[in-house]
């Protein structure tokens, strides 16, 4: 008979023998919170691209350029979907430097993300944050989370971050539509995306993942573009994630060198 107390509940299922997205980036942009299986897949997609690296840390460097922009345009609530193992700085970090004030809230799928988010939750003593576990293909259970609207005002404008995420929904258009609904007008959308425009190695790379268990899907700019129906487009609009507001002295890549868009809207 084993020693375990009888009233322990058994732990969450973290699926560690299959790849799960937000650990093969922790692994590839050399994070410790990863698998055999995720290992795996990011050696695959190394192979294939190797410039697979310089695209993610390039993805998180736009990321970190968007949330800026946003908090100094006057957000000062965020919604990050697909919040990934945390990585300082974590959005919180960003936003609260030119705003100590905001409110973020992380959200993602993957257990192990809860496992870690405690450091999330410590952020600027005037602001506030928050971690929701939840499937942003199913937003009802976002939207219905008490813990969403302990931590943000939807009457308010939100900046709904959705950084390098619906490359693993095959209806895009309609997920946004989704996330974006109850939000009120002047929200924001923030958005990163694979596309094979850039890269030619991408379409092999959405295959390798397709096959390794993470189904992936690339689109074209003008794909981009339909997702940003009804909004208002900031400039410079859609463009490879290195053009995007670009740091003062920042070294510039090619846009060869990232297979991603990015892109932000204001909502009416």
């Amino acid at each position: 008979m084993s020693d375990a107390p009888q009233h322990e509940r058994p732990g969450p299922d973290l699926q560690t023998d299959r790849p799960h997205p937000a650990r093969v980036y922790d692994h590839i942009i050399g994070g410790t919170e990863n698998f055999a299986a995720d290992r795996q897949t990011a050696a695959t997609a190394l192979r294939t691209w190797p410039g697979l690296r310089t695209s993610m840390l390039a993805n998180r460097a736009c990321m970190h350029r968007m949330a800026r922009r946003l908090a100094g345009l006057g957000v000062r609530q965020f919604l990050d979907i697909g919040a990934g193992i945390p990585s300082s700085p974590n959005l919180h970090e960003v936003v609260q430097q030119t705003a100590p004030e905001a409110r973020v809230v992380y959200v993602d799928n993957d257990p192990i993300v809860l496992a870690h988010a405690r450091p999330l939750l410590t952020g600027a003593p005037q602001g506030r944050t928050a971690y929701i576990q939840a499937d942003m293909r199913s937003p009802a259970g976002l939207w219905a989370d008490p813990a969403l609207h302990r931590t943000l005002d939807l009457s308010r404008p939100v900046a709904l971050m959705v950084i390098a995420m619906l490359q693993f929904v095959e209806d895009a258009h309609g997920l946004v539509e989704a996330l974006l609904g109850p939000l009120a007008p002047g929200s924001h959308l923030a958005l990163t995306i694979p596309t094979a425009d850039l890269a030619p190695e991408s379409r092999r790379l959405a295959e390798d993942y397709t096959r390794g268990g993470i189904p992936m899907y690339l689109r074209g700019r003008a794909q981009v573009e339909r997702l940003f129906t009804g909004l208002d487009l900031l400039e410079p609009g859609v463009v490879p994630i290195p053009r995007w507001h670009p740091a003062p002295g920042e070294p510039a890549l090619p846009d060869t060198a990232t297979n991603m868009y990015a892109a932000a809207a204001r909502k009416p």
